[in-house]
């Protein structure tokens, strides 16, 4: 690492990250260095950290995690863990791909919510199997006083899932929605959803340890999960519409899955004076 630390900075649908490669396993990603690489004046500026590191040298894996796989040790903008990003999943892959470290379009990566199925299509968008879909009940939250309830959904990670008829660009996310932390104990990514003509969906998202960010995958399958609960079913797909982009979603009875661009657009050296400042 005499060079400096190597680093890429990609997005999907504008949620941001910067990957770090890591295949020997020494980069200690500590939640300061998160938060130093995240901050949009200090650092690099992102909504959050993968760390690209083989599954055999990840001590906190999950049970069932290859330890030939490529791992994305994933980290939000403040420094905490998180269980599985969709849109950080295709970026990963991407990575992966152009990297030459996997050579078929289908593979497997390691996620702290368990192996996760990734394909390049032809057209240059990624799809990821995001794993069961589980449906837990229902919640409220309060933006500006104003209460929202919405489906509870486990995407491998936390999400409420609020349907409503406030235009979503209406919303003021600048803070987190007030939740119960007696059923989100750990915090939850809440998204607000406006549901179209046709079935598309329309959203915002509020992500935990992060922020509002422009675009969420797993929150894009919740959304999908209130939609078609709402109406009284459980599988089926549409297109999402965030700030960021246009992801395309689908439940069947095996899981969800998730489409979209993945973009990387710069890579560098960090130095490594400021990685020990930090």
């Amino acid at each position: 690492m005499e060079q400096g630390i190597e680093f890429l900075k990609g997005h999907g649908t504008e949620n941001d990250f910067v990957l770090l490669p890591d295949p020997t396993g020494r980069l200690d990603l500590t939640p300061s260095r998160v938060r130093a690489l995240c901050d949009r004046h200090r650092g690099l500026g992102a909504d959050g950290v993968l760390r690209a590191v083989p599954g055999a040298l990840v001590p906190d894996s999950p049970p069932g995690t290859s330890p030939t796989d490529w791992f994305m040790d994933y980290r939000n903008a403040d420094g905490s863990l998180a269980e599985l990003c969709g849109n950080g999943a295709r970026v990963f892959a991407r990575y992966l791909a152009d990297a030459g470290l996997v050579a078929d379009p289908e593979f497997r990566i390691g996620s702290r919510s368990g192996p996760r199925a990734v394909r390049r299509n032809e057209d240059g968008s990624v799809t990821v199997e995001m794993g069961r879909v589980r449906r837990e009940g229902m919640s409220t939250v309060t933006v500006e006083g104003v209460a929202f309830t919405g489906l509870v959904v486990d995407v491998g990670n936390p999400h409420l899932a609020c349907l409503s008829e406030v235009p979503v660009e209406q919303l003021d996310l600048t803070v987190p929605p007030g939740h119960d932390p007696g059923a989100f104990p750990h915090g939850v990514n809440v998204e607000f959803v406006n549901v179209r003509s046709g079935g598309a969906l329309r959203m915002r998202v509020h992500e935990r340890g992060v922020g509002e960010t422009r675009s969420c995958g797993t929150a894009a399958v919740a959304a999908l999960a209130a939609a078609l609960a709402a109406r009284g079913g459980d599988t089926g797909e549409t297109d999402v519409q965030m700030p960021g982009g246009l992801l395309h979603v689908a439940i069947t009875d095996d899981g969800g899955t998730l489409t979209g661009p993945a973009v990387l657009l710069a890579r560098g050296w960090l130095a490594l004076d400021w990685w020990s400042a930090h």
